[in-house]
């Protein structure tokens, strides 16, 4: 969804969302975040305090500081939500000029074209939209093929083709018919179209918390339950001992010791890793979603258009004994000269190369022979001679059918020789000299992708080739990829058979697709990816959409995912770290009057109790405005192993949250008494 990238500017983000920050002080938004909620009660109790110091004129520069600080650490949080949701509103905003109400030409039972408005469609309904018109309704093709422009949806021109019937018969209400006429049938519930849906998702109207996400909500409201009654308790404490604490520095100590900064940017988090997914026009149906790719150990990957560029090219010309070369090239050019398809072309081009020069001249009379699924075979006829090309099988029961010898032990070992390094056998007969040779056609692995599986591979997920193709192409394929392993002449219930074969291992299993033959695996996969251009039957079925339709992301949706984890796993730690190295700034300073003996505690050489407890409160709330870009980017990602990102983070994040503070409180505290404010 490119265009909602152009639509708004980053001053226009922050001033939205400091808007959205304001307006999330609900205390029914509040309260779904126990952390910040805390925060937030402690900044009523302080203001409260602040105007009772205010009437009685004592202490309010202290007081007010503090109310300030702690109402700004609730706010910092709200805009790093706000923030993080902004440009899913951008988005919507875009969405919404291509779900504007259409008029729908809806087919009558009599056969009459009426029009009627689009929210008045119901599922099952049959509308005719021609070149020009927009469609109104999630739908199946049912006749007709036609060019759409599905910018609306994808941000990108190119038109694509939609047809009755196959993997390209889906169509999404908003996008428009630039040529010929379609007849479709509904196929949404009114007010749940795609669009509908999206929008939903992007602005967060949908986004439920992830499983992850729920445990350690629960986690942290735990902790601050404890450190609840751990600051309760402080006041009978310092009674007990001669000290007097005020409900203010109580306020501002139970901030201090909950773990903030995890807790105001942890729906930050959630939020910026959906749209990461959004800017690579990926649709993620739930966070629970995009959690799972972070978790996913077992990668189904379809061999064509993912693994291999799909059309198989022409690569040699293997000659029968007593065959030249050049009289299978020219062969193999007259039987191909009316062949149209990728593999035809590249024959063509392949036996214009071989015989530099030497180009036949095509009879007149040539007529060319089309594949046939009943034939297996093409070629071409002229006076007194057929020349075929075809399946090894097809082309010896053509032969045998005219009566001519062939050596077929020779064939077959250079078919199964071909088979072997995993390409295609293609022989070519003609019915005056029998077999003149064999085209070797090789279905091309994409280039730098055995790279990317070294990276999957370094993440510690396998890698499984799904094809077609029989165990000795597959093999061939496979080690050439680098994948650890393939199904060869694999059927939707052999799909299906292995993931859940996988699960019951304890295996999480992502998997991409497009068809109706693929909708049952999706359904059961973890991570169940679905082609934008599939059918009705897979978009339901998966968790995500592509809106480009490109199979090879699913890679990038797993490193998104992990990303995502490692993001809020360093920020947790971080978070936990930092409030450790706050215990010796503000505890201290609480009870070093009545316990003389805290002072050792003292090791930052604070300079007053008051100035230590303001230093802290401030760089809390500080703190989670310097991490809210490292919250919406992203931490850094690197395929590597379980082991050694624990390691890292524990080292990075870890080691950061203990020293930041010590250095943070301290140069707070300088400027604090400089300035005379504590």
């Amino acid at each position: 969804m490119h265009t909602a990238n152009n639509t708004s500017t980053p001053s226009a983000l922050y001033r939205r969302a400091c808007i959205d920050a304001i307006g999330k002080l609900r205390p029914n938004h509040m309260v779904r975040n126990p952390v910040m909620f805390t925060v937030a009660v402690g900044a009523l109790l302080t203001t409260v305090a602040f105007v009772r110091d205010m009437m009685a004129g004592s202490g309010v520069l202290f007081s007010a500081q503090i109310t300030l600080w702690l109402w700004a650490t609730v706010l910092f949080a709200n805009f790093a939500e706000a923030l993080a949701e902004g440009r899913g509103k951008a988005q919507a905003d875009s969405l919404r000029h291509a779900r504007r109400d259409t008029p729908a030409h809806q087919v009558q039972p009599d056969g009459t074209v009426q029009v009627v408005s689009a929210s008045t469609l119901q599922r099952g309904d049959e509308v005719v939209v021609a070149a020009g018109m927009v469609i109104p309704a999630d739908g199946t093709v049912i006749a007709g093929a036609a060019a759409v422009d599905e910018s609306a949806v994808t941000g990108e021109s190119a038109p694509v083709i939609r047809e009755s019937g196959g993997d390209r018969s889906a169509v999404t209400g908003g996008t428009t018919v630039i040529s010929d006429t379609l007849r479709i049938k509904v196929t949404q519930e009114p007010g749940k179209s795609f669009l509908d849906r999206m929008i939903a998702l992007v602005e967060g109207a949908e986004r439920k918390k992830t499983p992850n996400e729920i445990a350690l909500n629960i986690l942290l409201a735990g902790l601050t339950l404890i450190f609840i009654l751990a600051t309760v308790t402080l006041k009978p404490m310092a009674l007990f001992h001669g000290a007097r604490v005020d409900v203010v520095v109580l306020a501002a100590l139970l901030v201090c010791l909950i773990p903030t900064t995890i807790g105001g940017l942890l729906a930050a988090i959630g939020i910026a890793g959906m749209d990461r997914l959004l800017r690579r026009n990926v649709l993620a149906m739930s966070g629970r979603a995009v959690e799972a790719a972070g978790d996913v150990d077992v990668l189904l990957l379809d061999k064509t258009g993912t693994i291999t560029l799909g059309n198989r090219m022409a690569t040699a010309f293997i000659p029968m004994p007593g065959i030249s070369p050049e009289h299978l090239c020219k062969a193999a050019l007259l039987a191909s000269h009316g062949d149209e398809t990728p593999e035809g072309r590249s024959i063509v081009t392949l036996a214009r190369t071989e015989l530099g020069t030497g180009l036949p001249a095509m009879p007149d009379n040539a007529t060319f022979i089309p594949f046939r699924a009943e034939t297996r075979m093409s070629g071409s006829d002229y006076t007194g001679t057929s020349i075929r090309k075809g399946a090894a099988d097809a082309v010896k029961a053509w032969l045998r059918g005219l009566g001519r010898h062939m050596d077929e032990t020779t064939l077959d070992t250079v078919v199964l020789d071909i088979a072997a390094q995993g390409g295609t056998p293609l022989v070519v007969a003609s019915d005056t000299e029998g077999v003149l040779g064999v085209i070797h056609l090789k279905d091309m692995v994409k280039p730098g992708i055995s790279d990317r599986f070294e990276r999957i591979r370094a993440m510690g997920i396998r890698t499984v080739m799904v094809t077609g193709d029989n165990r000795l192409t597959a093999r061939s394929i496979a080690a050439e990829a680098g994948v650890d392993d393939f199904l060869a002449e694999a059927k939707p219930e052999d799909k299906l058979d292995l993931i859940v074969r996988l699960q019951k291992e304890g295996r999480l299993v992502a998997m991409s697709g497009d068809g109706t033959n693929d909708a049952p695996a999706l359904a059961q996969s973890d991570v169940g990816l679905v082609m934008n251009t599939g059918t009705q039957a897979a978009r339901e079925a998966g968790n995500m959409i592509d809106l480009d339709s490109d199979p090879t992301k699913l890679i990038e949706i797993v490193e998104i995912g992990k990303q995502l984890l490692i993001t809020r796993g360093a920020l947790t730690t971080f978070s936990v770290a930092n409030d450790i190295a706050k215990y010796f700034a503000i505890i201290p300073a609480i009870f070093v009057a009545s316990l003389p003996q805290l002072a050792a505690l003292n090791v930052m050489g604070l300079s007053s109790p008051r100035s230590a407890v303001l230093s802290a409160v401030i760089f809390n709330a500080l703190i989670i405005v310097a991490l809210i870009p490292l919250a919406l980017r992203g931490a850094h990602y690197r395929p590597r192993s379980t082991g050694a990102t624990l390691r890292r983070n524990l080292l990075v994040y870890g080691l950061g949250g203990l020293v930041a503070p010590f250095v943070g409180i301290k140069a707070i505290d300088i400027l604090l008494t400089a300035l005379g404010l504590a």
